[in-house]
């Protein structure tokens, strides 16, 4: 929201957001404005340091969200409550405010004390479930890396919110959003919940491919290079499968592909082939386009490929995308945002966002230091005076710092 113009304060507690504590650091010093992870998830935010446990830290707040369009909070069930900043005591002073709360398994039911982090989630929502192999016998569900199960819980709890704000240009009035991350993660096990509800079948994991309740072609497909290719639909109608036996055949390595019984098989498609009963052509054919992919680089196969308009795409590491023009340069997926407290010139890469707005295009800043705008937003967003200001300091509710 940030990044697309929303002016987004962060409430710190006086030592910073926990996250500030997560490496890797720059420089490998382990400094709470030095945290990598923190800057990835924190650009275009202001912080504000407060001791929300204080009766003045509370005020702070109920004076904030007297003129906020939104407020996100992660905290446990109950707790804003406790300290008499739950969404019906902040709505009490704006009846437009937009409330959030993002938490593990919601904001009732006998889970939602429970504790959780972003494995449970993944664990506890099925996704872990659909990830592992299936050609090595008794190996444990896997679990997808980097955050996904915080970052899927995120994305709901942002499209709630706008959500919320689109009708409050109807009703004139906010109302308060209770996000789990659990049924967020639930939300996203692709057909397995359907799949189970209306027809009574259980999906079981694939490796490199999507689950199914009955075994499908191993697509994952190792190349000449030591790189591995995703291959789909082989046998989406005859035109593509003859465009496919011809690219093989240019390189002499079509075998018996040519014969007319797999261009029968070809012509029932992609359904015709998983609803057969003896699959022997088809585990062939397989075998020899996986044979033809391992002769040949991982970059001439997937050019190759798209030329042909088949969907085949690389396995990159995440990594292999800031050199490639489409990303970095054609759709600037990648920005230097500049870090001006570390020098003059002074700046860093992020990663964008996928999405471009032809009217206000993304615009970040770099995240904030610790507490850096407490003085600020206080003495003029909320007119405390310098006075105000130090008596806050001196009672422990904002930071010296």
């Amino acid at each position: 929201m940030g990044d697309m113009g929303a002016r987004v304060i962060k409430i710190e507690p006086l030592e910073g957001a926990p996250e500030r504590q997560i490496g890797p650091f720059m420089d490998d010093d382990p400094h709470p404005d030095r945290s990598l992870f923190f800057w990835a998830h924190n650009t275009s935010k202001e912080s504000l340091e407060l001791d929300i446990e204080r009766p003045e830290g509370q005020e702070v707040i109920k004076r904030l969200a007297a003129v906020a369009d939104v407020i996100l909070e992660d905290f446990e069930p109950g707790y804003l409550p406790s300290l008499g900043l739950g969404y019906k005591n902040l709505s009490a002073r704006n009846e437009r405010l937009v409330m959030t709360s993002l938490t593990a398994f919601g904001q009732d039911g006998p889970y939602r004390d429970y504790k959780s982090n972003d494995i449970v989630a993944l664990a506890m929502g099925g996704i872990m479930h659909s990830c592992g192999y299936d050609d090595i016998p008794n190996t444990p569900p896997i679990r997808p890396s980097g955050d996904h199960g915080n970052k899927i819980a995120s994305h709901y709890g942002l499209i709630g919110t706008l959500a919320a704000l689109f009708n409050r240009h109807f009703s004139g009035k906010g109302q308060y959003i209770d996000a789990s991350a659990h049924e967020a993660c639930n939300s996203t096990t692709e057909h397995a919940l359907p799949t189970y509800l209306y027809e009574g079948k259980n999906v079981f994991r694939q490796t490199g491919r999507h689950h199914s309740t009955t075994p499908t072609p191993k697509t994952l497909c190792k190349t000449a290079d030591g790189k591995y290719l995703i291959v789909f639909q082989l046998f989406t109608n005859l035109h593509s499968w003859l465009s496919l036996v011809g690219w093989m055949a240019d390189a002499g390595m079509a075998e018996d592909l040519q014969e007319e019984k797999y261009k029968d098989m070809a012509r029932g498609g992609s359904r015709g082939m998983r609803a057969a009963t003896d699959t022997t052509d088809s585990d062939h054919a397989f075998e020899v386009v996986r044979r033809f992919i391992a002769s040949q680089t991982s970059e001439d196969i997937y050019r190759g490929a798209q030329n042909l308009k088949f969907p085949w795409g690389q396995v990159r590491s995440p990594e292999e995308n800031l050199h490639d023009p489409h990303f970095a340069e054609d759709r600037q997926m990648f920005a230097d945002i500049p870090h001006l407290e570390m020098g003059e010139g002074v700046s860093f890469k992020y990663v964008g966002r996928p999405y471009q707005f032809t009217e206000s295009p993304w615009d970040a800043f770099r995240p904030p230091l610790v507490g850096e705008h407490t003085k600020l937003i206080l003495s003029v967003d909320l007119e405390y005076s310098e006075q105000d200001l130090k008596t806050l300091e001196v009672n422990g509710i904002i930071s010296s710092n």
